[in-house]
């Protein structure tokens, strides 16, 4: 499905005047009422990155060349990034206003993306996670917007397979997930050093690349891989983590780290750690940073979090669930899963509601909050 871009503002100018929906966030006046992006399969099990409307309108439908990701949106532009699933060789860059690709990004010779990418705060670059496949070791890159995508820095993330990142609002610190997984295009998706493996939270300083803090998990818990990760104003960093040992112990899977700080380790009641079956998809704060959301997508979970007092707040199910993101209410989120469903839980009111859908799809793993 296609539309024009006077279509796309007529479609966009009509939900902004819908007052039951109206989301505006307290500190910033653009974010009337968001968008929501994804990459997605459809029946015919092509994939597509979508832009969905409040009222579930399908406002961008571009085709991709393969399974994607995560979706980034510019700070300031209509644009979007759609990254390639690990191990991935593209990054689409789309105009969701013109409905049009700007770029793709094809991963240099010897790397590969792992699936994330971020716009940086002033929209200068995009900054990417990729793997130097001949070392294994894993690099954090920064590409300039105003010289056609072209690489301006390439840092050391410090690690083994460097998965999600995010810059602390406000600030010029990246914080970078090294997941510790070695692995090899020619082996796929194959693990490749269980035995050995070095999870890390890395605090990068974007403009020289200094390693600013780096935060290991202690030995006997090398196996949480840390995988997704949210930071709030304040630096606080929530953390969903993939366990690649035995699940039976039934270790946490959600953490928080705060600057100067060790990694603090969250556990949920014994039935719900056990229910996320060792394997949390995503992690996102809510509009105020106060509160997360943690997906467990092979438990069908969903699991919420108020970081302030460190405590596991309640769960819900949700069939597949995985995607996250903020809306613009505190203490609310909205929910895609791999079964093609939305919805939208407000921790306040505790209620759970489908959201409003004219697609028949498979969401992949994140959803992200688009604002003009």
């Amino acid at each position: 499905m296609e539309i024009n871009r006077r279509r796309f503002c007529q479609l966009l100018g009509s939900a902004m005047l819908l007052p039951q929906m109206t989301l505006a966030a307290a500190d910033d006046s653009r974010s009337a009422q968001p968008m929501f992006a994804s990459a997605a399969k459809d029946r015919s099990g092509q994939y597509h990155l979508y832009l969905i409307g409040q009222q579930g309108q399908v406002l961008l439908d571009h085709p991709l060349p393969g399974r994607a990701h995560h979706t980034e949106a510019h700070p300031q532009r209509p644009l979007l990034a759609c990254i390639a699933r690990r191990p991935g060789h593209f990054i689409d860059i789309v105009d969701y206003q013109q409905q049009r690709l700007v770029k793709r990004i094809i991963a240099d010779n010897g790397r590969h993306f792992f699936g994330h990418a971020v716009f940086s705060e002033d929209g200068r670059w995009l900054i990417t996670t990729e793997n130097e496949i001949n070392t294994g070791q894993g690099r954090v890159v920064m590409r300039s917007l105003e010289q056609n995508y072209a690489v301006i820095a390439d840092y050391p993330s410090h690690g083994i397979g460097p998965h999600e990142l995010v810059q602390q609002p406000g600030s010029s610190v990246l914080v970078v997930a090294n997941g510790g997984i070695l692995t090899h295009p020619d082996r796929g998706r194959e693990k490749l050093n269980l035995d050995s493996m070095q999870p890390s939270l890395l605090r990068l300083d974007l403009l020289s690349g200094e390693r600013l803090d780096q935060q290991q998990l202690p030995s006997d818990q090398h196996q949480l891989s840390i995988r997704h990760i949210d930071t709030n104003r304040e630096g606080n960093t929530v953390i969903a983590f993939q366990y690649q040992g035995n699940i039976g112990l039934n270790l946490p899977l959600v953490g928080v780290h705060r600057p100067g700080e060790a990694i603090q380790l969250l556990r949920a009641p014994d039935p719900v750690n056990m229910a996320m079956k060792g394997y949390c998809g995503s992690a996102r704060f809510d509009q105020s940073g106060r509160f997360a959301a943690v997906s467990a997508p092979r438990g069908d979970l969903i699991s919420f979090w108020d970081l302030q007092k460190n405590q596991f707040i309640s769960s819900i199910k949700s069939r597949d669930g995985c995607g996250l993101a903020a809306t613009g209410n505190s203490a609310e989120f909205i929910i895609s899963s791999g079964t093609g469903r939305c919805i939208r839980h407000n921790l306040q009111t505790g209620a759970t509601t489908r959201q409003p859908q004219t697609l028949a799809t498979a969401w992949d793993n994140h959803l992200t909050t688009v604002r003009l």
